[in-house]
């Protein structure tokens, strides 16, 4: 069986697979991507489709034409959490968007090929080819085997990657602490309504058993994306008859239309301690790179696929494909980023699993209004009135214990988050890193005494 010779191999056409292909592609070296869709599937992916806050994506694609085609809706305003024993609760946004999830992974593909990535659709890769270092992969495209040679295989294959089973990364830096409970299963339905919803402006979530959430994201006022998911180290949770249960008890969806459905596996874990091994790098789902709390991991995997290839890019230019030479410095730029800040948010997700729905609802109920973002924020409850104080001395009457518990989480997440700050520039400082990391992890666990995750 003959091979196909690549500067890089991209494996998956998401969104970091081809942000990763496209800048692979601009600066003049071979790039394939191989995506295991055929061309008219290719680009529907089941998640949210919301992006949270001011997103930024790097320019190696054209971002007006992605806008233009695939933010469907850029009204997003807040947030607005459901609460099943109480007020509901607004959170002003910044600024946010609902896509046309299908069209902006079609037009990431559409901008890949265009920069001169070569798209292969139908192809499924079934290996690693390793000797020491990756090299390549074998795969059948369109029932025919298929063997492709690179310098560098970028995994943007999606949580579970078969990769990650193929290949032999133990004498890497590369996390192999990872298993499916670290993961979650998700369902979302894409549902059209007869008249606009009331919440054009919001993302809407709603807490369920297992410590899952529902959400209604809004592509426009009568298109909404409507999922379910629930966390693999919790009991399983029967997802599309939980969704159409609450959907039944909604007035806006009576008469409604569904347009399409689709499930997935999602990290629901900290950002890997490293993606790269001799020839490889992971990206995207394929390395953790997903908000644990709220799922989005939209630009966060733009940001490493592009990474990764400045990474691969240099490496070739050095004839090397070691770690330490150049790929290193991709891991930095993560961790140093937004993989801080998730692993962060990942203590509150370890936290809330102690719970059971019905005392996190309750402690919901029991604050008021936006007291409930600050309590895991730097103000606490500096900025209320006396009165308001006392009225919250006396609705959290039963909690106080959780919330002080709460308020030095949140103080072991900043320590968290400083260690993540000094991520090392050299794999001969892992170790090093990794220790200083556990130990404030163990202080976590000392406190909460939440079980284990990794």
């Amino acid at each position: 069986m003959s091979a196909e010779s690549y500067d890089v191999v991209v494996v998956g056409g998401g969104t970091a697979g081809a942000f990763a292909a496209a800048t692979v592609a601009r600066e003049g070296l071979d790039a394939v991507v191989l995506e295991r869709k055929s061309p008219d599937d290719a680009g529907a992916i089941a998640c949210g489709d919301a992006i949270k806050g001011a997103s930024t994506f790097p320019d190696v694609i054209d971002l007006d034409y992605l806008r233009e085609e695939s933010f469907s809706n850029e009204k997003i305003t807040r947030a607005r959490f459901l609460n099943p024993q109480g007020d509901d609760l607004d959170v002003d946004l910044d600024s946010g968007a609902v896509l046309d999830r299908k069209r902006f992974g079609e037009v990431l593909l559409e901008e890949a090929d265009r920069a001169g990535a070569a798209i292969h659709y139908d192809t499924v890769v079934t290996d690693v080819r390793q000797n020491g270092a990756v090299h390549g992969v074998t795969a059948v495209k369109r029932g025919t085997p298929k063997k492709y040679d690179a310098d560098i295989v970028i995994d943007a294959a999606g949580a579970l990657s078969v990769l990650q089973d193929k290949a032999s990364l133990g004498e890497a830096t590369f996390d192999t602490n990872v298993n499916y409970q670290q993961f979650c299963s998700a369902y979302r339905e894409i549902i059209e309504t007869n008249d606009p919803v009331d919440y054009e402006d919001a993302i809407v979530f709603k807490p369920t058993a297992e410590l899952g959430y529902l959400w209604y994201f809004p592509r426009s006022a009568r298109e909404i994306n409507v999922g379910v998911g629930f966390q693999m180290n919790k009991s399983p949770m029967k997802l599309v008859s939980t969704l159409r249960e609450d959907v039944r008890q909604r007035s806006e969806f009576d008469g409604a239309t569904v347009r399409g459905k689709l499930g997935a596996a999602l990290p629901t874990r900290r950002p890997y301690d490293s993606g790269t091994a001799p020839g490889y790098i992971a990206v995207g789902d394929a390395a953790a790179h997903v908000n644990p709390c709220t799922g989005g991991g939209i630009p966060g995997a733009a940001k490493a696929g592009h990474w990764a290839a400045e990474a691969a890019i240099e490496a070739i230019g050095e004839e090397t494909t070691d770690e330490e030479a150049a790929l290193w410095e991709y891991n930095h730029k993560v961790q140093t980023d937004f993989g801080g800040r998730f692993a962060a948010m990942d203590l509150y997700n370890i936290w809330g699993g102690e719970y059971n729905v019905d005392q996190i609802v309750n402690i919901i109920s029991s604050l008021p209004g936006q007291q409930l973002v600050e309590a895991i924020g730097s103000k606490g409850t500096t900025s209320m009135s006396f009165g308001l104080k006392l009225k919250t001395v006396l609705n959290t009457f039963g909690h106080w214990g959780t919330l002080l518990e709460l308020r030095k989480v949140n103080q072991i997440a900043a320590d968290l988050r400083a260690v993540y700050k000094s991520y090392p520039t050299t794999p001969g400082e892992f170790d090093d890193w990794q220790a200083r990391r556990n130990a404030v992890m163990d202080e976590f666990h000392e406190l909460t005494g939440a079980a284990r995750k990794y």
